[in-house]
This record gives C-alpha cells, structure tokens and sequence, in this order.
C-alpha cells in the first residue's frame, strides 16, 4: 500500500485535534485553537458541551439502534418539537444534509405526482449553491467542479443566476415543481437572499403552483439569531431541509415539510436504516434544549454586533487585506483582498480557525455558545493576522498574492 488507506478526496490540513471545550480545540502536541469553524457550522453549541454528553451517554447506555420498523419515542419528541417551533407539520430524520435535501427534493416531485401532475418535477436553483455531494444534489447544485467526472447530470435541475428575478420568471414553465434555495448561500459566500426577493419569491411559488423548498443545513438552528433564516424576510417555504447544527455535532438531518407537501410520502415511498436513531434523537432533543431557552437567540444577535463592530476597525485598518465583511448572525464571514487560502494560513498562524467560501470569503462560524472574552480574543488575533500580511506585503518585494 502507497500512502494512506483513505480515499484523497480530502486536502486536510496537518492538524490533528485530541480534544475540545466549547469552542477551543486541543491538538495532541497540547497547542490550543480557537475554533471559529465550528466543524463548518455543525458544533453549534461549541464541543463536549455537558448536556449533550450526558444525554449521549445516557441514551449510549440503553438503546443505540433498532431501526425504523418500530416506534422511536424521542423521533416523535424531536419532530413534534421542531413543528412547534416552525412551519412544519411533518418531519422525516436522516443522517446529513444532503440526505435531507434527497428527502426535499423527492417530497416536491411526489406531491405534483400525488395531484395528478407527474410531468411537473423540475425544480429551479441558483447559481453559487451548495445542495449537497449525492448525484441529486450535485445536480441542484449545479457547479462544473463537483459534477465533472460523475456521468451525465441527473436530470430534472435548472439554475438560474443568483438573485436575477427576471430569469427565476423565465425559467417557470409547466414541467416545473419548486424552487428551491439557501436562505443565505454558505459555500457561495455568505450571500443572502435580500428579505425582499425571498418574499417575492414566495408569491411566484403561490402564483404557478410550485412548493418553496429551503436549505437551511447551514444557516438554521439559530445560526442567524432566529431559529431559522426565513424567518428574517417574514415567509414560510413548503418543505426544508436541515442538518449541521440540529446534532451539534452527532450526524443529524431532516426535512421538515407542511401537512399538503408531505401529503404524497406514504407508506413505502422513503426510508431510511439509521436516520433517526435513538442516539441522534436524545442529542437533537438536548440541542433544542438550549437553543430554545428563552433569550438564547436574541444573545445571538448582540453578539453579531460584537462581532461586525470588531470587523468593521479590521476593514477600516488592514483594507489592503480585508475588503469588507458579510453576514448574519454568527454566520459571518470577511471578503479578502488576497486570495482567502493566505489569509486563512496567517489566522491559523494566530491558531484561529476559520472556513474558506466562494467569493473569496472566509466564513466565520463559531458555536453559537462563544463568550464575548473568545470573541475579542477572535477579533485580536484576526487583527494580528492582518496587520502580519500588510506588513509583507508592503515590504520590498512583497506582494498581495
């Protein structure tokens, strides 16, 4: 055997993590990193938060798997829940985002084909998105560099640009079923729908008949500030798609629908062996435990402001560096003047950890738990950062790139 058994579709950083505590990391040498990757949005209430484990462990210690051919009390706690606190009435668990997507998107063909519609299963997304690494999802999602190699493109997407109204318009014909977008596009960038367009948007699904499928995988689960994005913009979509940070980091998805939009899933038409598992479902009930206690969220925002005011001196001081900042909630994110990936080295340098997106952003995503203490200390060493490649690159010889 050459190298590693593992397949190379990884470019990992060499950086191996012993253990973690809220939102530091601990490598095996015992150098600690502040974690504002966040396991790319998943660790929403930082690591080995004590309510998690012990409702892990206590569940670890009863009953890890029976599958779905009996009942699983904590599946009906945690989708009941989730329907309290949403648009939803019904709920289906998987193990990831992309499966939660799978289950969207086969919940919006099925309900025009339960409606004696069958020829309507085309589905409209937006260039920049990110759905998932299954063939569906790929499809949906649409960029060249994850399709390449993988066949012909499963069949039933169209994109359109990101945010271009008119061509959503044009695009509507009558095999179309849903449209179906990221409230805020995570791996695009940190892009968002404005409040207005995902209005807008809503009144064309009601308007042809088409259901309003939203992929919230990453920007759900309080990472905005509210429970789930849109709610910012006032709408409801007919199906979503979660995952990420409802597990806080066990594997954990879903897609949440309404009562009419679900009402094509019946007996037979999806499943799943370990979505759903007792295990996901103490850790995703203990998850709802927190994110829902009363004022949680709206320390979520007075955070944010911390955060962006922080950013704003960074921008204002180092713009040779970081051009601007994005986002909501903690899902923030800096648009650099160097390529990301440098950038990215120089906080990891100051063993701050951050996730590169599209549009040459770096998201910044840390547990939804983070203390004002880790966010200055956050913010310093994003200061130190930048003030290190200004520096260089103001030096003779240096350069941006």
């Amino acid at each position: 055997m050459v190298g590693s058994a593992l397949y190379n579709t990884f470019n990992r950083a060499p950086l191996t993590f012993e253990r973690g505590e809220g939102a530091w990391l601990v490598t095996e040498s015992g150098e600690k990193f502040l974690d504002f990757a966040a396991g790319i949005a998943v660790n929403s209430l930082g690591h080995a938060h004590p309510h998690l484990v012990e409702a892990l462990t206590r569940q670890a210690q009863k009953l890890w798997h029976v599958s779905n051919l009996y009942e699983i009390p904590g599946q009906t706690r945690l989708a009941e829940r989730l329907a309290d606190a949403t648009f939803a009435d019904k709920v289906f668990f998987a193990n990831s985002g992309a499966e939660a997507l799978e289950c969207a998107i086969k919940t919006a063909r099925k309900w025009h084909f339960a409606n004696g519609r069958p020829e309507r299963f085309r589905i409209i997304t937006f260039e920049g998105a990110f759905h998932g690494r299954t063939l569906a999802t790929i499809a949906a999602g649409g960029q060249a560099k994850y399709l390449e190699g993988f066949g012909p493109k499963a069949e039933g997407f169209d994109q359109v640009p990101f945010g271009d109204m008119d061509a959503l318009k044009a695009a509507i014909g009558p095999e179309t079923a849903a449209i179906l977008l990221e409230p805020i596009q995570g791996e695009g960038g940190l892009r968002p729908f404005p409040n207005d367009m995902m209005k807008a948007i809503r009144a064309l699904c009601d308007e042809h008949g088409l259901l309003l499928v939203l992929d919230e995988v990453q920007c759900g689960i309080g990472r905005t500030g509210k429970l789930f994005a849109h709610e910012l913009a006032g709408i409801e979509p007919d199906i979503m798609a979660i995952a990420k940070g409802i597990g806080g980091g066990f594997p954990l998805g879903a897609c949440l629908a309404t009562e009419d939009a679900a009402s094509g899933m019946v007996h037979g038409s999806h499943g799943t062996t370990f979505g759903g598992n007792p295990l996901a479902m103490a850790v995703g009930n203990a998850v709802l435990d927190i994110i829902l206690e009363e004022g949680f969220l709206a320390d979520i925002e007075r955070k944010s402001n911390m955060m962006r005011q922080g950013l704003a001196s960074i921008v204002d001081e180092f713009p040779d560096v970081i051009e601007d900042f994005r986002g909501t909630g903690l899902m923030l994110g800096v648009k650099c003047r160097m390529p990301n990936a440098k950038v990215n080295m120089a906080l990891r340098d100051e063993k701050l950890l951050a996730v590169p997106a599209g549009d040459n952003v770096l998201r910044l995503l840390p547990p939804l738990t983070v203390t004002d203490e880790e966010i200055r200390s956050a913010l310093d060493r994003i200061g130190r950062a930048a003030r290190t490649l200004s520096n260089e690159a103001k030096a003779p010889g240096g350069q941006a790139s």
